[in-house]
This record gives structure tokens, C-alpha cells and sequence, in this order.
């Protein structure tokens, strides 16, 4: 996990748009990130992260949380941070979500399960990227100079 932070080159505190820039510099492509009202309203998916052919894609589920719908985006910048492209396998039967490219396929199929082992290195680097977001914002104030 430190290495794909390291990679990025942020130094110890950073904003939120200060990593989305550092992952888009990383990947060498655009990355846009959308907000869907219903998304997750009968699936439960919070966000998905879609490689397009020229930038890749977050959508997010509505929040009424700021923080909330940041961690949503963490988590899919996390997988893409560590590298996490869901390779499809090639022998996959693509009969089901003929309309779906295979990666997408594969990757929305492997998040029903939240227990893998990418799912929850995911989810601990998000943590971690919020905890140096939130740090950034308190070094940049002056609270930590007016209440220690």
C-alpha cells in the first residue's frame, strides 16, 4: 500500500483533488468522476470504477454526507492505485451481459463479494488516503496553531 502512495509522489498530506490529479498523471489518462442519484438504491453498490478506452470512470452513489461520497471515490481510486484491472478471463462465457464489456463485467461481479482480498486492501488504503486528506486540511488551517 505505501508504494502506490509513494509512487504518486504526494508527499505526506494532500487534498482530494491533489491525489485525483496525482492518479491521473500516474495512469496517463483522463478520469472523470459522476455522480448517479440511483445508483445503489437497489444494489447496494456504493461506486464503480469503468476503464473507457481513453479515461477511466467513477460513478458514485448520491450522499448526503460529503465525506461519505468521498469515500466512495477513494475506494474506486484505491483499486486503481494498486493496480487492480480485473483481468477477464478469456474463457469467461459472455452470453449473460452480452452489452457489457468483459472487464466492467468482471469487475462488477467480483464486488458482490466485499470479503476478497482486494476488496478489503481497497477499502484500508481509502482509509488512509482520507486520513491524510483530513490532515492536509488541518495542517492548512489554523487549527492546529489555535488549539494545539
Amino acid at each position: 500500500m505505501a508504494r502506490a502512495v509513494d509512487r504518486l509522489a504526494l508527499g505526506e498530506t494532500f487534498t482530494f483533488d491533489q491525489l485525483v490529479r496525482a492518479v491521473q498523471r500516474s495512469r496517463q489518462r483522463g478520469l472523470r468522476i459522476v455522480e448517479l442519484a440511483d445508483l445503489g438504491d437497489h444494489d447496494g453498490l456504493c461506486a464503480v470504477w469503468l476503464m473507457k478506452e481513453n479515461e477511466d470512470l467513477i460513478l458514485h452513489a448520491h450522499s448526503d454526507s460529503a465525506l461519505h461520497r468521498q469515500q466512495f471515490v477513494l475506494h474506486e481510486l484505491a483499486h486503481m492505485m494498486l493496480g487492480h484491472d480485473f483481468e477477464d478471463d478469456p474463457e469467461e462465457p459472455d452470453f449473460l451481459l452480452p452489452d457489457i464489456p468483459p472487464q466492467t463485467r468482471r469487475r462488477l461481479l467480483r464486488r458482490q463479494d466485499l470479503d476478497t482480498p482486494e476488496e478489503i486492501l481497497a477499502e484500508t488504503l481509502a482509509d488512509n488516503l482520507a486520513a491524510a486528506i483530513r490532515g492536509s486540511t488541518m495542517h492548512s488551517s489554523r487549527y492546529l496553531e489555535i488549539f494545539g
